[in-house]
């Protein structure tokens, strides 16, 4: 499947279901990474929004790129009103924005869709100079049970997963070649996830890999996440053991 429909009719489950990003880390990059007010800045990748809103209430113009409709119309419903938000229909590798003009990138759960080479090239293209490019992940804690326990349902009903996170590991090689040898730092901040039952079961059902209803192991799935949400949560909340991770670099 073409990779800008995996998240076709999933966009209510996604903007519900998945978690924001820590305000450490946004912090972080408006103290000490050169971010402000004035910036303008592309969220390539951008889903429903969920980076592309916490940009914007710092105050930053942000060009919010995304490939999918039904992601794209959610965030434009959700942050139209805000006067320096942008809804940009393109890809990744061909954002349709003009030659240097953006301060930043950022890309949140969403680098491990793309062609890198071709990513990189577009990010040169339309940098200014002296900006940077912010890959995040919210990662799950492996080590924890919980985590061990949905990985095997996953595996077991849904063919596409490959692991937690597109399959991206921690300093993945697509990361150190993309930013080659000007090299990065690493942020990583605890974002531990609270979930409701109805919250935890769209996070799981807005992955790009997750059945849909309608598939023949549909009901047997959804069976077994509740059943994994009734053994872990405590008085009706299941916490997910989660690491927020960010790669922040230039390029050449």
């Amino acid at each position: 499947m073409d990779n800008t429909k995996k998240f076709n009719n999933k966009a209510d489950k996604y903007s519900s279901g998945r978690p924001s990003y820590p305000k450490e880390l946004i912090k972080t990059l408006y103290d000490m990474y050169g971010f402000n007010k004035s910036s303008v800045i592309a969220d390539i990748g951008s889903g429903t929004g969920i980076l592309t809103r916490q940009l914007l209430e710092m105050g930053s113009e942000v060009y919010a790129v995304e490939p999918n409709e039904n992601m794209r119309k959610k965030a434009k419903a959700e942050l139209a009103r805000i006067e320096k938000f942008h809804s940009v229909n393109a890809t990744a590798e061909n954002t349709a924005l003009i030659d240097r003009s953006v301060d930043h990138i950022t890309v949140a759960q969403a680098f491990h869709w793309f062609d890198t080479a071709l990513f990189k090239k577009e990010c040169n293209r339309i940098l200014r100079e002296r900006g940077n490019v912010v890959l995040i992940w919210n990662t799950r804690d492996i080590d924890a049970e919980i985590n061990k326990v949905q990985s095997r349902v996953f595996e077991k009903y849904c063919r596409d997963f490959n692991g937690f996170s597109g399959g991206m590991k921690r300093g993945d090689d697509r990361i150190k070649v993309f930013f080659d040898v000007c090299g990065y730092d690493v942020l990583e901040f605890k974002n531990p996830i609270l979930y409701d039952r109805d919250r935890y079961i769209s996070r799981c059902l807005s992955s790009s890999y997750s059945l849909m209803e309608g598939d023949e192991n549909f009901d047997r799935y959804m069976i077994e996440l509740n059943m994994l949400f009734d053994r872990f949560s405590e008085s009706g909340i299941l916490t997910i053991p989660n690491n927020t991770i960010a790669y922040i670099g230039k390029i050449n």
